[in-house]
């Protein structure tokens, strides 16, 4: 029997019923996924600890590391929301972070140590630099290629506690710094024009900056470019030069009362984990880290930053102790010459624990991660005029 059209009708409206149930059925289903997305993805931005780090200066390879770990997620994967905060001639970042403005702050130890003396209470966590880069720069045919060469000469330096590894080498020679009938100190603008016009015997210069300043400049009696040939490097760092004084520079602190929390500690561990993989990373990418570090903002050319990459890398590492881990020899030999200087009055208490850094290279190591560095050797980078 052929159906009616009754019966017809029935079956069509029977049949957009289901059509109907099934496509409610199917937008809950994707609603629900949706929330679900939604939901995972804020429960897991609430997970991330938003930290703040001020760093010491403009963005260059100096802070490489910390770029790097932000780039390439290592702060996240700890649980950690990063953010840098760039400085500048007119921020210390000691006072930045005792005002609460950032969690942790690099830069080098004597000026901790000066803010401690006078009851700040900051603390390093890590001591990030293993070595000085300071030095001491004269032309090759000037004949000084030792401290102790320098009596009776003009000998050019920072000022404002940047002039004590010298001061430090200088008095190690029997040459007193403070009579002008031993030397003669000339106050170093932060450019190296006095030494490149010959106005000064000797000039203070970074290894990863103000050495690179000269080797970009042209000699002007051949129009090419300083070589290394062309100067001696006498690095505070060398016993060998009649120096060895010097002063542990770039580390991580933060304010004593904060990481006395048991919170704080496990956070600062997870900070110091992830920054180290960022230092490692730059050993073993440092071009790629060059890349980053211009990302973030090309305070200085290329050819300037790839330099200071090669140069800084050379400051951390091979790294004995492992990264971060305060050296107790070198820290303190820096407390001794902060004190022979008056940089300090009283010898400082609880100035740095290692116990965070410790165990942060210790989870490091746990990863199968190369914390030593000790295959480590510098590349050979192609100085560029001008440092383009």
């Amino acid at each position: 029997m052929a159906p009616t059209s009754d019966h017809k009708e029935g079956l069509m409206k029977q049949r957009w019923t289901w059509v109907a149930v099934l496509g409610f059925a199917i937008a809950l289903a994707v609603a629900g996924a949706a929330a679900a997305h939604t939901y995972t993805s804020a429960h897991a931005a609430k997970k991330l600890t938003k930290v703040t780090l001020q760093s010491k200066w403009v963005v260059q390879s100096q802070f490489a590391g910390y770029y790097a770990a932000k780039a390439k997620g290592y702060y996240k994967q700890e649980g950690l929301d990063v953010t840098i905060k760039v400085g500048g001639p007119t921020i210390t970042p000691e006072q930045v972070v005792l005002g609460k403005q950032a969690d942790f702050g690099i830069d080098w130890l004597p000026s901790l140590l000066a803010f401690r003396d006078t009851g700040k209470q900051i603390t390093n966590i890590a001591q990030v630099y293993a070595r000085s880069g300071m030095t001491e720069l004269t032309w090759k045919d000037s004949g000084i290629t030792t401290i102790k060469q320098m009596k009776g000469k003009k000998v050019g330096v920072w000022c404002c506690g940047n002039e004590n590894e010298l001061y430090a080498a200088l008095v190690k020679n029997h040459i007193d710094p403070k009579s002008k009938s031993d030397v003669t100190i000339v106050d170093q603008p932060f450019d190296m024009n006095l030494f490149l016009q010959h106005q000064v015997d000797a000039a203070a210069a970074m290894t990863y900056n103000e050495l690179a300043q000269v080797l970009e400049a042209k000699n002007p009696k051949t129009g090419k470019l300083y070589t290394l040939k062309d100067l001696n490097v006498i690095p505070m760092e060398s016993a060998a030069k009649g120096a060895g004084t010097s002063m542990l520079q770039d580390g991580v602190f933060t304010r004593s009362d904060w990481i006395k929390s048991k919170t704080n500690q496990a956070t600062a561990k997870k900070f110091l984990i992830a920054s180290f993989k960022g230092w490692i990373y730059c050993r073993d990418h440092w071009r790629a880290c060059v890349n980053i570090v211009l990302a973030n903002g090309p305070a200085l050319p290329r050819g300037h930053q790839t330099w200071q990459m090669n140069e800084v890398n050379a400051l951390i590492w091979p790294n004995k102790k492992g990264i971060g881990v305060m050296d107790r020899g070198s820290y303190n030999r820096t407390v001794n010459i902060a004190k022979q200087f008056k940089v300090i009055k009283a010898t400082p208490q609880n100035a740095f624990r290692d116990d965070i850094a410790k165990a942060a290279v210790a989870a490091l190591k746990k990863q199968h991660v190369d914390v030593y560095g000790r295959k480590w050797r510098k590349a050979k980078v192609k100085v560029t005029a001008g440092g383009k």
